[in-house]
């Protein structure tokens, strides 16, 4: 602005200032400028100035801070329409606006920020913007008429793409797409002021609710309707966005405006929505740590070692080369240093293939992989992490060598998926600096850090740990000590269910289907079959072992006593072939059903409603047992750790969301129908009406 503008700030949250003849709309409501309660008012009251202003000639939009709109207020969803922000009235009064409008575009316009610019006359944006719709990861559709806009821009099949995935899409593609304007070199608000003056006498103004849609043939939408099924299966939004796109393409505006408005009603107001707005917001809080705030001082971590180089360990260094953090490597054996070398640089070499790299980035962050055989090496790193097999003796030999080898203030973790981290703290003589990090396999690819909180681990070791996760792009959620953690306790019991289903009649795949129908990738079998089944049978060994009791002899026990361990060995509870898929067994049917015979169990038809609910309320209530001991902080940090780390799937909102949709009351008449026991925070949750996450605002 020039000293000669005169400005005015309305009360709302939308400024208004003068160049010339041109009126300018800031939104101003940090940090993102949400389309919250106030921005729809300050906008209708500027263009109501304008409109009453002979002077002015044309108005600029644009965004305060650092970007345009981001989106809706995702906290208004679900309120009353009427108290509800109008974002559909403001655009709707931009649609009919007499003089040109123009959106400056920068940072982001995203959903509701978008559908804002689509009511405008005309869009600029700088190269760096992003302009998407991605309504759909939250469960619900464009509702302010980007169903109807975006066809009429950029075509159906482009429109149906970039709402399906929810991805945005860059400025410069965007403006190719005819969706922006003018790309503005420079001050992004002196280019948007100079575009609208010289727009200022266009008449008629260019309308995006008066074109057509181009490329609206029949076998797009069905199309459309088919990919869905596998991207999207199961899910309400998707389906409801193709049908209101085709409407775009064959009925008048008017028409497909107001079928979108019930639409959206329609998809915010299902469970799934609900479910992917929990974990939306449960990501966010699963960042925060009771107690430790932005005042804790952490580490710079500038380099890492690693123990192991084996598939943790290797996909664990591929985290910090990919953020450019130098990783020192460490093996026992020549041999099995060269093959985890190899299988990084594979990985890395078949990601450059797929174009999402470069081979110069491939040399790039192998350059940074330093191999040895000597722990010694590991003597600067600012954090070291052990990745060997699960034995508390060799961890606990490492962490005694360790303690001698790094130096002061390194971080000492482990990767241990089940063991007291306590424990192998013990023998070091800087327990306050021991961390358990627990990555999923694989370790490069999925999102899940459980950030193991031991006794003595410091707040500053930890608010690192948490640093660190967001750093390498990892989801972390901090989880006390108890064997397994968080989520591999509940999967020991959910396992335990399956196993028990089998038992009692039901077959491997049909338990497996259950939980597919439920939305699961894969089921409590095939999923151990892919882990290795003598990981499982290791576990159960070893606890039987350490309460003292019989050696484990269930029917999978016996299953990996005849060699078969899973995929890794092409045969487990089922066969697999080189197309990796699960075919049952008739050998191992045969010795399920002796198993049944030798244990006097009559086997008795189980169907899908049973052992979706057995396996399912068994993690709810191992997770409500969590919740009281204090292992996680949240009923909603574990949804988190379910969606990022086992698959249940993000629109169920993770299985404590899933409980609180299906009533707890039913949910303890169910447990309590199939021989379980509810926990007793489960049991009072029930009888007083409430959910889990009531009791996670009660906990504040």
């Amino acid at each position: 602005m020039t000293s000669a503008q005169a400005e005015m700030v309305h009360p709302e949250m939308v400024q208004q200032s003068r160049d010339g003849e041109i009126l300018i709309l800031t939104i101003n409501n940090p940090p993102v400028n949400a389309f919250s309660p106030g921005v729809p008012e300050g906008l209708k009251a500027g263009l109501d100035a304008a409109a009453a202003d002979d002077s002015v000639k044309a108005v600029v939009i644009i965004g305060g801070g650092r970007t345009f709109v981001a989106g809706a207020d995702i906290k208004t969803f679900g309120r009353p329409r009427e108290e509800a922000p109008d974002l559909r009235g403001t655009i709707e009064k931009l649609d009919a606006f007499g003089k040109p409008t123009v959106a400056a575009i920068h940072g982001t316009a995203l959903g509701g920020g978008l559908e804002l610019a689509m009511g405008c006359s005309y869009r600029v944006a700088v190269k760096e913007a992003q302009v998407g719709l991605p309504e759909v990861k939250l469960g619900v559709l464009p509702g302010a008429g980007g169903t109807q806009r975006l066809p009429r821009v950029v075509g159906a099949q482009k429109a149906l793409e970039m709402m399906l995935s929810g991805n945005p899409i860059k400025a410069g593609e965007a403006q190719k797409l005819g969706l922006v304007d003018e790309i503005v070199d420079g001050d992004l608000l002196a280019g948007a002021v100079a575009f609208a003056r010289s727009h200022a006498d266009a008449r008629p103004l260019p309308r995006i609710s008066e074109k057509g849609v181009d490329g609206g043939s029949p076998e797009v939408f069905a199309t459309a309707r088919e990919g869905i099924k596998k991207t999207h299966r199961g899910q309400l939004s998707p389906s409801l966005i193709v049908d209101l796109a085709e409407m775009a393409a064959n009925k008048p505006f008017a028409e497909g405006w107001n079928a979108e408005s019930g639409k959206f009603l329609e998809a915010m107001n299902s469970p799934q929505s609900r479910g992917l707005r929990h974990i939306f917001f449960a990501e966010r809080e699963a960042g925060k740590i009771p107690g430790i705030d932005k005042s804790t001082p952490t580490t710079e971590i500038k380099s890492a070692g690693i123990i192991g180089a084996g598939t943790m360990g290797g996909g664990i260094a591929m985290n910090f080369l990919n953020a450019g953090i130098p990783v020192t490597i460490v093996e026992t054996q020549q041999d099995a240093l060269d093959r985890g070398l190899g299988v990084i640089r594979k990985n890395y070499e078949n990601t450059a293939r797929k174009g999402r790299i470069s081979m110069e980035d491939v040399e790039k962050r192998m350059s940074m992989l330093t191999p040895t055989l000597d722990m010694g090496d590991l003597k600067d790193a600012d954090i070291i992490i052990e990745a060997v097999f699960e034995n508390m003796d060799v961890k606990k030999d490492i962490f005694t060598k360790l303690d001698g080898i790094a130096k002061q203030g390194a971080i000492l973790a482990s990767n241990t998926s089940t063991l007291d981290v306590n424990e192998i703290a013990s023998v070091t003589k800087r327990p306050e600096s021991v961390i358990g990090l627990h990555f999923f396999s694989p370790a490069n690819v999925m999102k899940l850090l459980e950030i193991v909180r031991a006794d003595k681990t410091s707040d500053s070791v930890l608010a690192t740990g948490m640093a660190l996760a967001k750093k390498i792009k990892k989801v972390g959620v901090v989880v006390g000590v108890c064997d397994g953690f968080v989520g591999n306790r509940m999967v020991h019991r959910y396992g335990d269910e399956g196993r028990k289903l089998v038992e009692e009649g039901a077959n491997p795949q049909d338990v497996d289907a259950a939980m597919n129908a439920l939305g699961l990738p894969m089921g409590p079998f095939q999923m151990g079959d892919m882990a290795g089944l003598d990981i499982g049978y290791a576990i159960r060994q070893h606890q039987a072992k350490v309460a003292g009791q019989p050696k484990p002899d269930g029917w999978i026990d016996r299953i990996v006593e005849t060699g078969r361990k899973g995929q890794k060995t092409a045969a487990g509870v089922y066969d697999y072939g080189e197309d990796r898929k699960p075919r049952p067994n008739a050998e191992m049917t045969q010795l399920i059903a002796d198993y049944r015979t030798e244990k006097g169990i009559t086997p008795r038809e189980i169907g899908q409603d049973e052992a979706t609910k057995r396996l399912t309320y068994s993690l709810v209530n191992e997770g409500a047992k969590i919740l009281e001991e204090g292992i996680a902080q949240r009923a909603g940090d574990i949804d988190v750790i379910y969606i990022y780390g086992y698959g249940f799937p993000a629109y169920r909102g993770g299985p404590m969301q899933y409980a609180d949709e299906q009533g707890l009351k039913s949910v303890v008449a169910d447990l309590k129908q199939y021989g379980q026991t509810p926990a007793p925070l489960l049991q009072k949750l029930a009888d007083e009406g409430g959910t889990f996450g009531g009791w996670d605002k009660a906990k504040g």
